[in-house]
């Protein structure tokens, strides 16, 4: 019955998706063409041979997977590696990566229609899904063509599980699907022991792993060197409001140091007309890095409005804020900008990465911030590169027992085909 309003729930969906479509195109969150991909309208081909599937739900996901992609980039068993995403944002950094076997659709509305039509066009040799990605069309779909299902990097929060187990009978068997789960953190591996979930091992958090992928753009060693003359921090994946606590430390700070620039780089770039707006009117000076300013004399803020430029700030920032931590959003992934030796900073509302933050703290480079005050005082203009090491040893480790463990699951599955 749970399964039956869950898929009337969707064709509901699907009936008014016209105008949910409009209203995400205007708003800069779906692609005008590709969106087709969804409703199982495939813009790319299925090569001949073994393909490999990755699902991941947005950016944070996508990003913790590529050094595993780039794994199987070079085995010479897999002919095709194929990756899905829901959003817009995650397909934009994906098209900037110069990948040879590894093509990008969205995911299809989870209706047992389009999951037929998915895998019959797909024949994926193994599916692996990253995070929270739960599809129970999908999920029983796969596990009816016996293909092995991964749930890589497994994150169940307790308001999670809570919204499953309410139908306690309806979740076991959408959960029995899973072949193998690989759970990021403890709590985690509590929940799927109460799910019934058959093989869980704990490896790591693959966002520990340094990504092989990392930006090459030429604008790096240029816009490095003009940063020179500038003492400079990051607040990084700031959503709303965050934005302005940063300027208020920028304005404290820049009392002392005069030639500081304050790195900003939103969560969703869609947001940057109207941060560029609200920061207008505190009088500061703003540059885009898309208008190519080469002056920075006078710039306060430097407002970052593309995607996939962050690690090259990261590089040369001593000092980085995470966003999504002043307001209630469970904060971002610190664990890039640490591995380059940065001071990390975030507000107290980090429990999507609780076990990172305890990491990071071990370690001595993070600090919880409250206020534009707390920010002003708590950023270094120096690197910490013994605690970034110790993340990159940490996470190539993990690289290593994952890839293993997908092995031995794939190579079950080809033997068997």
């Amino acid at each position: 019955m749970v399964f039956l309003i869950y898929q009337l729930i969707l064709i509901l969906i699907i009936l008014i998706s016209p105008l949910i479509i409009l209203y995400r195109i205007l708003k800069n969150k779906e692609d005008s063409t590709r969106f087709r991909e969804k409703f199982c309208f495939f813009s790319k081909s299925r090569k001949s041979g073994k393909l490999i599937w990755f699902h991941a739900s947005s950016v944070g996901e996508l990003m913790s997977i590529l050094p595993i992609i780039n794994y199987y980039e070079n085995k010479k068993n897999i002919n095709q590696i194929l990756i899905t995403t829901t959003t817009l944002s995650s397909a934009k950094i994906l098209k900037k990566i110069k990948l040879k076997k590894t093509i990008h659709q969205f995911f299809p509305l989870d209706l047992i229609f389009f999951s037929r039509i998915f895998l019959n066009y797909w024949k994926p040799s193994i599916a692996i899904f990253v995070e929270s990605e739960i599809w129970p069309s999908m999920y029983k779909f796969i596990n009816k063509r016996k293909i092995p299902l991964i749930l890589l990097n497994a994150r169940i929060t307790k308001k999670t599980f809570n919204r499953w187990y309410f139908f306690k009978k309806y979740s076991l068997s959408i959960f029995k699907n899973i072949s193998a789960s690989y759970p990021q953190n403890i709590e985690t591996i509590n929940y799927l022991k109460k799910l019934k979930v058959k093989i869980i091992k704990y490896i790591g958090n693959l966002k520990f792993i340094e990504n092989p992928y990392e930006n090459k753009k030429e604008f790096e060693k240029t816009l490095k060197s003009r940063l020179k003359k500038h003492i400079i921090w990051v607040a990084a994946s700031t959503h709303d409001n965050e934005e302005i606590l940063c300027a208020e430390a920028h304005m404290i700070l820049k009392r002392k140091f005069k030639n500081l620039i304050t790195i900003i780089i939103p969560r969703h770039i869609n947001r940057v007309d109207k941060i560029f707006s609200d920061l207008k009117k505190k009088n500061l000076n703003i540059a885009l890095h898309s208008s190519g300013t080469k002056d920075l004399k006078n710039v306060d803020i430097y407002l970052v409005d593309e995607y996939g430029l962050s690690e090259n700030f990261y590089k040369i920032s001593k000092t980085v804020f995470l966003g999504g931590s002043l307001i209630n959003r469970g904060g971002q992934n610190p664990l890039e900008p640490a591995r380059y030796g940065a001071r990390i900073l975030s507000g107290k509302n980090t429990k999507n990465f609780v076990d990172i933050y305890k990491f990071l703290k071990s370690l001595g480079i993070s600090k919880v911030v409250n206020n534009p005050i707390d920010i002003a005082k708590s950023i270094v203009f120096k690197s910490n590169k013994n605690g970034g090491e110790k993340i990159k040893i940490l996470g190539n480790e993990i690289l290593r027992k994952t890839t293993i463990e997908i092995d031995k699951v794939l190579n079950n599955a080809i033997k068997k085909t």
